[in-house]
């Protein structure tokens, strides 16, 4: 056991009981299933489509250093095949009435909006637990994930079951992480990441000369901005719908009709923004599936407003962004946020 791991079990165990054993055992786990990328593409016994994706995320790890200005250290040089379609779920919790998630504090990580587990099965027994209490929930599936440098992250099977500008997307985003994480601040952190992830693959496509992957990357990121909108004005409503002195019932009728709408609108633009979000929109709609939206995307425009400040400099980006951290939460939230 690396002796890194050995300290952060022997901190974590008397403060968050089984959950938290569970989770230092998954990273050793993954941990230990780590190989360097070097060593993987030397074996002649590699497949040609593993070596051809392990080849394309060492050159978007050496891009992310390079030219975004993120860590430049060990993760992302080694692999890791964790044998599953992803490597957490992640829960997501809403009170019935509430827009606001559940949050989880920890004593590496902070506050967070979520509870991410290694076992599916696991997750499914917390996501039953909390919706026997009344709680909205969702599930989701994530194919990778920042320990915020504490360790060195590798390229995960899960990560290369996407096409190249996603999995450019994953690495730069979970790079981000590590460059700048406020403990209790989900939204900042995702949107910080999200922004950072979009224009390093712009930039990266833009240096590989591929300028049809990058109109349809453009195509792709303002269908989700549409999916954005919808939500975020939705979730408006919903809060406002919640603030009412209404009885539960009364709140429950109102509650299905709003979903009810935020379906058709999507419906009538599903065409043009194709299938893919139908997962969202389906009969499961709650508060919480629209925080899975929600928690990256609230603070994007903000950020972004930031970075074209800076003239689309990300080291002058990256160090106004560091300015908001040192912030209260309110105040942050006010300046990039546009609401708590």
């Amino acid at each position: 056991m690396p002796l890194r791991l050995f300290v952060l079990l022997a901190v974590l165990a008397p403060l968050g009981g089984c959950y938290i054993l569970e989770t230092a055992r998954g990273q050793l786990d993954l941990n230990s299933r780590r190989v360097p990328i070097a060593r993987v593409l030397a074996a002649p016994d590699t497949p040609p489509s593993l070596r051809r994706q392990l080849d394309l995320a060492t050159r978007l790890r050496d891009f992310a250093s390079a030219s975004l200005a993120l860590p430049d250290n060990a993760s992302y040089r080694s692999y890791a095949d964790v044998g599953r379609p992803y490597v957490v779920w992640n829960v997501f919790a809403a009170p019935e009435f509430d827009v606001a998630p559940r949050t989880w504090c920890f004593p590496v990580a902070g506050c967070v909006a979520y509870r991410g587990y290694f076992s599916e099965a696991r997750a499914r027994e917390f996501a039953l637990e909390l919706e026997a209490e009344g709680d909205d929930v969702a599930l989701t599936g994530v194919p990778a994930y920042s320990t915020l440098g504490h360790f060195a992250d590798p390229v995960l099977s899960t990560m290369l079951n996407w096409d190249e500008t996603e999995l450019a997307a994953l690495v730069f985003h979970e790079l981000a992480h590590q460059l700048l994480y406020v403990k209790g601040d989900t939204a900042f952190n995702e949107a910080f990441a999200t922004v950072v992830e979009r224009e390093g693959v712009r930039r990266w496509l833009e240096a590989e000369g591929r300028p049809a992957a990058l109109d349809e990357y453009r195509r792709r990121e303002q269908r989700y901005r549409v999916i954005a909108t919808l939500v975020s004005a939705s979730r408006a409503r919903l809060k406002a719908l919640y603030a009412e002195a209404l009885a539960p019932q009364q709140l429950r009728d109102a509650k299905r009709a709003e979903l009810a709408r935020l379906r058709a609108e999507y419906a009538a633009q599903r065409t043009a923004l194709g299938a893919g979000y139908d997962w969202l929109f389906d009969a499961g709609l709650n508060n919480a599936r629209l925080l899975a939206v929600a928690t990256y995307q609230d603070c994007v425009p903000g950020l972004e407003a930031r970075l074209g400040a800076a003239g689309g400099d990300l080291v002058r980006f990256y160090a106004a962004a560091r300015a908001l951290a040192h912030e209260r939460r309110a105040a942050r939230h006010a300046a990039v946020c546009g609401a708590g």
